[in-house]
């Protein structure tokens, strides 16, 4: 082979070698994303807990330990009242 054919071999090479790293660290880099998004906890609707903003049996948000001070909930989504209660209801320890 002469020495033009061997430049453009390697050229052709190290352009396809490029090209395969790129693609595969673009690979890598959205499959880390999508794990992070698929590890997110979502909340439950207060429906699907049947949230009330009320105590139930001796039992209120207050004493929960999802409970956020002062209206939120790890696992509840929307605005939770202190006295309120839902069927996730962890006494805290």
């Amino acid at each position: 082979m002469s020495d033009t054919s061997l430049k453009a071999l390697s050229r052709r090479s190290a352009l396809r070698k490029f090209a395969v790293t790129a693609g595969g660290a673009a690979l890598v880099a959205s499959g880390a994303r999508l794990a992070r998004a698929a590890d997110a906890p979502t909340k439950m609707a207060q429906k699907d807990v049947a949230y009330q903003p009320t105590p139930h049996q001796g039992q209120a948000c207050s004493t929960c330990s999802q409970f956020e001070p002062p209206t939120g909930c790890k696992v509840v989504e929307g605005k939770i009242s202190a006295a309120g209660w839902c069927q996730l209801y962890v006494k805290k320890t």
